[in-house]
């Protein structure tokens, strides 16, 4: 397997969809139910796009796919996600 970044990787193409920053945002991850901040995920930044995985089972949160004009999100591996109010 490559080497992974933090969650912090996300900063930048998350503040393209949300105005919050979101690598404070918790997740709680639908394979194991860990909770905790995504700067916490595991995240492999190849082009296109981003996949996010758990810190604590390695199973996918999210992938993130940017083409051209536009950026995709799947969610799948997250059942909630909270941001700080």
């Amino acid at each position: 397997m490559t080497s992974h970044l933090d969650g912090n990787a996300l900063a930048g193409p998350l503040s393209e969809l949300f105005r919050d920053d979101m690598t404070i945002a918790t997740g709680r991850c639908a394979h194991c139910g860990d909770v905790s901040v995504l700067a916490q995920a595991l995240v492999y930044d190849a082009a296109p796009g981003w996949a996010v995985r758990c810190r604590a089972c390695g199973e996918v949160l999210m992938v993130i796919v940017r083409t051209g004009e536009r950026m995709m999100v799947d969610l799948r591996g997250v059942t909630a996600l909270e941001v700080p109010a």
